[in-house]
């Protein structure tokens, strides 16, 4: 009985003492835990708290390391977002929470709102660091040669802007629908392309309704003032430039035409070729060709029969050709840490001594190419690129200033839309990362000889 007495008595200690280490053990992790000490809401300029994910930290709900903190979106995650190609996945920082460990975390939603919580920004209130780094979500681009523009297709789609979408969070559209504004005058007086697609937006005015200023695509508006009166068969003639497949490639109208007697004609059916080919001059024609890579002679045999045939009321059917290839050469550029342009172009690696922007080409096979004056995209571009093998470039090894051996790897950021040409250049725009060692063109150099010919 004894001895079943100091079994018993043993096992209840036993069991005591594990609970009171439980107790304390429980204790002691919950206190390890970090609490928040401060929080605030950021009040700098909005575009300021742009940020983009580095994919070195995951979101949570709350601070990571406080109780209770549950993943929004993993490290994984966070690493696609950070080198995704999509403006939507930018993302605002606009809340902030220090921890009594010294960390900071800023709440940061996704462009498109599919992403809200928080993550680590290093260890200085303020700054991005960590998991989140500033992003600049647009850059600079020249201004149009003609500022002067219309709306392409007046309706719902590719309207004005606060911001081009996802460019700033909650970016809006000025207006729904700009059919009210067909023929009103705008002036562009900002361009812009987005860092992450490349696209052109324009920044537009309108000095008779003002309320639409705003951000717009740039294919969505054209040079080429619309018709302001309503087409009249007694004094007009429509005209379409068609190619030789049968594609209409522009329409227009030829308005108030005068008849053989040199007034105004009042009829419909009336001769008015000789106006007609007055006005149907070749500057007339490819000026409203512009962009799309057609080019417009009036001295084509089936264009002079067409001219000479004219009547008010009749529709004219002018041909177009399709313009020669242009092989377009290629700017390559480094990105600097905000994201705009560097200050140095990259160029072909020859022989001698390497730097930090000579890079060795692969070998291509053909020449970035369309009809001359057509449009690319952005896209069109990196196809080009990816396919070529020019979406990561690197430089032999040089020296740095410490006199280690190092070269720079280029990765793939960007590219920007622009027309075909033999005399102005498409530009893409790389990543910069200097790596420790030797590189892996130098040897054998492969640096090509054709590079000169496709490569600015």
């Amino acid at each position: 009985m004894q001895s079943s007495l100091k079994k018993s008595l043993y096992l209840g200690l036993a069991a005591l003492s594990f609970g009171a280490v439980a107790t304390v053990s429980t204790t002691a992790n919950a206190a390890s835990k970090a609490k928040v000490t401060s929080s605030k809401t950021l009040k700098t300029a909005a575009d300021s708290r742009n940020v983009q994910a580095t994919g070195k930290n995951a979101l949570y709900t709350k601070p990571g390391t406080v109780k209770g903190a549950k993943k929004v979106a993993s490290t994984t995650t966070m690493k696609k977002l950070a080198t995704s190609k999509k403006s939507a996945n930018y993302f605002r920082a606009y809340y902030q929470q220090v921890t009594n460990k010294g960390t900071v975390y800023y709440k940061v939603v996704s462009m498109d709102g599919k992403y809200r919580g928080y993550v680590y920004g290093g260890k200085k209130q303020g700054t991005f660091a960590g998991g989140i780094k500033s992003a600049k979500t647009m850059k600079d681009a020249s201004l149009p040669s003609n500022t002067t523009v219309y709306f392409t297709k007046p309706g719902k789609s590719n309207v004005t802007w606060d911001a081009p979408k996802n460019t700033q969070y909650k970016a809006s559209k000025q207006v729904k629908d700009t059919t009210p504004f067909a023929t009103d005058t705008l002036t562009v007086t900002k361009a812009a392309t987005k860092t992450r697609e490349g696209s052109l937006y324009y920044y537009v005015e309108d000095a008779k309704n003002p309320t639409i200023n705003g951000w717009i695509y740039s294919g969505a508006v054209t040079a080429t003032k619309p018709a302001t009166d309503t087409y009249n068969e007694k004094t007009d003639v429509k005209v379409n430039f068609v190619s030789a497949t049968g594609k209409t490639v522009a329409s227009t109208t030829l308005s108030n035409l005068n008849g053989s007697d040199n007034k105004l004609a009042t009829a419909k059916g009336t001769d008015v070729s000789a106006d007609v080919n007055t006005k149907a001059t070749d500057a007339w024609g490819n000026a409203l060709l512009s962009g799309t890579g057609y080019t417009y002679t009036k001295g084509d045999s089936v264009n002079k029969s067409a001219i000479a045939s004219a009547k008010t009321g009749d529709t004219l059917s002018l041909i177009v050709n399709q313009n020669a290839n242009a092989d377009t050469k290629i700017q390559f550029y480094g990105l600097n840490s905000d994201q705009t342009k560097g200050a140095d172009q990259l160029k072909a690696y020859t022989s001698g001594d390497a730097t930090a922007t000579t890079v060795v080409f692969p070998k291509v096979s053909a020449a970035f190419t369309g009809a001359a004056d057509s449009a690319f995209t952005g896209s069109d571009l990196q196809t080009y690129l990816t396919t070529n093998g020019l979406t990561t470039l690197n430089t032999p090894s040089y020296k740095d200033a410490n006199g280690k051996q190092v070269y720079t790897k280029y990765t793939f950021n960007n590219a920007v839309a622009g027309t075909y040409s033999t005399t102005k250049n498409a530009q893409a725009f790389y990543k910069a990362t200097v790596v420790d060692g030797a590189s892996p063109v130098d040897t054998p150099t492969t640096t090509t000889t054709n590079s000169a010919s496709y490569f600015a």
